[in-house]
């Protein structure tokens, strides 16, 4: 191992390195508060007052009066608050709450302009250290993370007719803690990932991500996507048909080594209509977003995009079927991606032809806006670029009800962050990948705030950086390497193999099934994985309250 000193990697250690000194009674968001946010801390004592105090010369700054109790039964306590959102003044504080046993004092905490910058950087770079197919290297609290280029003989085409042969299907990024490729998954993953820079990219166009030069002239956060977007090209089959490989991997899954030492064949499977439509989305939303930087990769991307809907426009749905394979399925209905993929094609060319087929799918919705969604339910990507599209030639009828429906759900989760103790959105749904689901829904909320104004859309956002960040029933971060106490045995094949005590960094773990049972161990991987979907939400999250 190899100490840090790069300043790039020194600056984010600062910020996000937190050591977890004291008891965690006294929750909050261990990356700190923007100075006019709502800042609040959940205490588990039946004091009746709090102090913060400044850290750096021990002033008491606020003398406030704790809420009263409040009883939450999935997760089985009874709180306070604390809140001290009036505090606004940047510094390093720390809050205190005598007779707290034990736990009086809270760590320090930060109030400052900026504030989740770093870990913004560190989780976009975590998609440059999935790549496949080539080296990756980073630093990061005194560690040196790195691989050897990796599965440079995909893909077999055994699958899709020709056995034995094989065509270029490297690059892109691994999928989750193992190292397949999955277009679906990809889908949500580069759709979030795209939204982000449509909402934000003012602000991330300025900001680096130290990664490596791998598309001349584009932003660092363009370069990262378009290594993905180029590998799903690949995905493609190549005689013209415009079918998608569901996915490219081994038959089953590898045991837990690093990246370079899987040798096992890797196969591209049979195409599926979900993968299809999928592709058709994000290689219309690439063609919009390349554009400017180029203009002949979009149009590539347009093209792609056109024939695949050409082909699945006539085509019934057809399901992947797993057969040989053991590796992730991702099986879903098509419905869903076929609505955004034609949504995007309207947005893209503005052909009355795909604003067509999109309204009539619109319109079949028996939910317009889905407040739990993912990857197997992608309907609310199509419905938000609907409603945020400037183009003319949408049905009013249903540009009204799309508003309204966007709203009320908004709104919906407006309430149900207020009423848990923990500013969940999600409330009492647990299951695989939740925190994912937490983080994601920063885009029903920010969409609703782009649409409507005000100002709970943003409160109910910060809530949700609050709760992945220690202000939650374990008092922990839930991602690697940043804030306090965060997770140190993620189901993540590099991190059990590299011979590293610390986990790759600035990844978000699945969550539990239950308010109360995730544990940090290697082996639970329907707790403690990482996925490349979940790690787009966490981005864009992040992304949504730079300055």
């Amino acid at each position: 191992m190899k100490k840090v000193t790069s300043s790039f990697v020194v600056m984010l250690l600062v910020i996000l390195t937190v050591k977890a000194e004291s008891s965690v009674a006294i929750r909050i968001n261990s990356l700190g508060y923007p100075e006019k946010s709502v800042k609040r801390a959940v205490v588990l004592s039946s004091a009746e007052s709090f102090k913060v105090i400044n850290s750096k010369n021990g002033k008491v700054v606020l003398d406030g009066k704790l809420s009263d109790q409040v009883t939450q039964d999935d997760v089985g306590q009874s709180v306070r608050f604390a809140d001290f959102s009036n505090l606004e003044k940047r510094g390093q504080y720390h809050i205190y709450v005598e007779g707290v046993e034990g736990a009086e004092r809270s760590i320090d905490f930060e109030i400052g302009k900026n504030i989740y910058k770093p870990a913004y950087i560190l989780s976009m770079r975590a998609f440059y250290l999935w790549r496949c197919g080539i080296a990756v290297k980073t630093e990061y609290n005194g560690n040196i993370f790195s691989t050897e280029a990796c599965h440079l003989d995909d893909g077999w085409l055994d699958y899709i007719g020709s056995e034995g042969e094989k065509r270029d299907g490297t690059g892109g990024w691994h999928d989750a803690g193992d190292y397949g490729k999955y277009t679906v998954n990809a889908g949500i993953t580069l759709g979030v990932l795209f939204y982000a820079w449509d909402h934000f990219g003012d602000k991330l166009k300025k900001i680096s991500l130290n990664i490596p030069r791998t598309a001349s002239g584009m932003p660092d956060f363009l370069q990262e996507l378009k290594w993905e977007t180029d590998f799903i090209l690949k995905m493609q089959y190549q005689d013209g048909s415009g079918r998608v490989s569901h996915k490219l991997t081994r038959k089953e899954f590898s045991g837990f080594i690093m990246p370079q030492e899987d040798k096992e064949k890797r196969y591209f499977t049979e195409w599926s209509s979900a993968a299809t439509a999928d592709f058709i989305a994000i290689m219309a939303m690439a063609a919009r977003y390349f554009a400017p930087y180029d203009a002949e990769y979009a149009k590539k991307c347009l093209a792609a995009a056109q024939v695949s809907y050409n082909f699945l426009s006539q085509s019934a749905q057809k399901n992947f079927i797993q057969g040989d394979f053991s590796t992730g399925g991702y099986q879903t209905t098509d419905a869903d991606d076929r609505l955004w993929a034609a949504v995007e094609m309207w947005e893209s060319t503005g052909n009355p032809q795909y604003l067509q087929d999109a309204e009539s799918r619109i319109e079949s919705l028996r939910t317009v806006v889905a407040e739990d969604w993912d990857w197997g339910s992608l309907s609310n990507m199509g419905v938000f670029t609907y409603a945020l599209s400037e183009r003319s030639g949408k049905n009013p009828e249903i540009d009204s009800k799309v508003n309204e429906a966007i709203i009320k759900v908004a709104d919906k989760l407006v309430e149900t962050a207020a009423k848990d103790i923990y500013s969940r959105a999600l409330g009492g749904r647990y299951y695989w990948g939740c925190n994912g689901t937490v983080a994601r829904q920063a885009i029903n909320l920010h969409v609703a705030e782009l649409l409507n104004g005000g100002t709970e859309y943003r409160k109910t956002i910060q809530g949700l950086v609050d709760h992945l960040f220690g202000y939650n029933y374990y008092g922990r971060s839930y991602v690697t390497g940043v804030g306090i106490n965060p997770p140190l045995n993620p189901h993540d094949r590099r991190s059990a193999a590299d011979g590293i005590e610390a986990p790759w960094p600035g990844y978000l773990v699945g969550g539990g099934h239950t308010a109360t049972d995730w544990v940090d161990e290697e082996e639970d991987y329907a707790r403690n994985e990482i996925a490349i979907n979940w790690q787009a939400a966490l981005v864009y999250l992040l992304a949504s309250t730079l300055d």
